[in-house]
């Protein structure tokens, strides 16, 4: 099982300057079992010299609408977010990205996903859909990232709203939009410190920065909470990191409203892997449902609903759940 520690004493010096990047002014989580090194590998204070956890490349799988689009997103971030000794800043990262055949303009846009330091690794949690279609798409690239500075190491990451569009030689990126969670409130709300302390929800940096900032909706915190009492639930995005509007229309989404949360994986089980039991998708879907959500989209079409169109599926929630509130 995975095992957190969270630090609530002296909240006001723990959580004044949170983001998204610099994992030493959150509480420290350790232990995501989402594929991410362990994390006495990057453990600050160790004996011996400071190093930074081995990663791997994020791949898609077949099952993927279309594998290129992600692939083409996580390999600019992963360019971009981690270096060698010696390699990093700007001019080095616009080198890398040039080995890509990206425009290397995108590396002004990077923000978090570019700080200051010896040397970066980074490990792509997870790579979802903001929304596909014919011509364009937005890639959420989930990711933890490590720094190293001199003889320390700091965990972090961000979320990234890669998006893209279709050439005639395949997609290329057009912009990246990383995740922006704002300063963490003095003191969280019970709800919140009661999911940072749940084994069965594990959280991205970034949405786990949504919920210090105190911007997430009561209604999310309860339904998470809920859900956790029947299934083990891995994140991917809730507030920051998202599309502003329901990709290719004019519509706002909820997320950045703090009033939605993505799930990618359910007791372990990928949402997009054609191997996850679709009765587990199908009760989870009715289950958040059943906790207070008025649309609830997933790979599956589901049938009934409290009200029209509780249940939804498309392209873009083919390798999620989306479980989103009015209020």
């Amino acid at each position: 099982m995975e095992r957190r520690v969270v630090l609530w004493g002296a909240a006001g010096a723990l959580l004044g300057a949170a983001g998204c990047t610099g994992g030493s002014s959150r509480p420290t989580r350790q232990g995501t079992g989402s594929g991410i090194p362990p994390a006495s590998a990057s453990r600050t204070g160790s004996p011996g010299p400071a190093a930074l956890p081995r990663t791997t490349p994020w791949r898609p799988t077949s099952a993927e609408i279309d594998p290129e689009v992600k692939t083409r997103a996580v390999q600019l971030v992963e360019a971009i977010g981690a270096w060698p000794a010696g390699k990093g800043g700007t001019a080095a990262a616009r080198t890398r990205v040039a080995a890509l055949r990206l425009p290397t303009g995108l590396v002004d846009q990077a923000g978090p996903l570019l700080p200051s330091a010896d040397a970066a690794a980074l490990q792509v949690v997870d790579a979802q859909y903001g929304g596909i279609l014919t011509d364009s798409s937005s890639v959420l690239v989930v990711c933890r990232q490590w720094t190293l500075h001199g003889d320390r190491v700091v965990a972090g990451g961000t979320t990234v709203d890669v998006r893209l569009v279709r050439t005639g030689s395949g997609w290329t990126v057009t912009a990246l939009h990383p995740a922006r969670p704002g300063a963490a409130v003095a003191s969280p709300p019970a709800a919140v410190r009661r999911v940072l302390m749940n084994s069965r929800i594990v959280l991205p940096p970034a949405a786990e920065a949504d919920l210090l900032s105190g911007r997430v909706h009561h209604s999310v915190l309860n339904a998470m909470l809920r859900l956790a009492g029947g299934y083990r639930m891995d994140v991917s995005v809730v507030r920051s990191g998202h599309p502003l509007n329901v990709f290719g229309t004019d519509r706002p989404s909820d997320h950045p409203r703090g009033r939605a949360f993505d799930v990618w994986r359910i007791d372990g089980r990928a949402v997009v892997d054609p191997a996850t039991p679709r009765a587990l998708i199908e009760r989870f879907m009715r289950d958040a449902a059943a906790a207070g959500s008025y649309n609830v989209g997933g790979p599956v079409q589901l049938s009934g609903g409290a009200t029209a169109g509780q249940f939804f599926s498309d392209n873009t929630h083919h390798d999620h759940v989306h479980i989103g509130f009015l209020g």
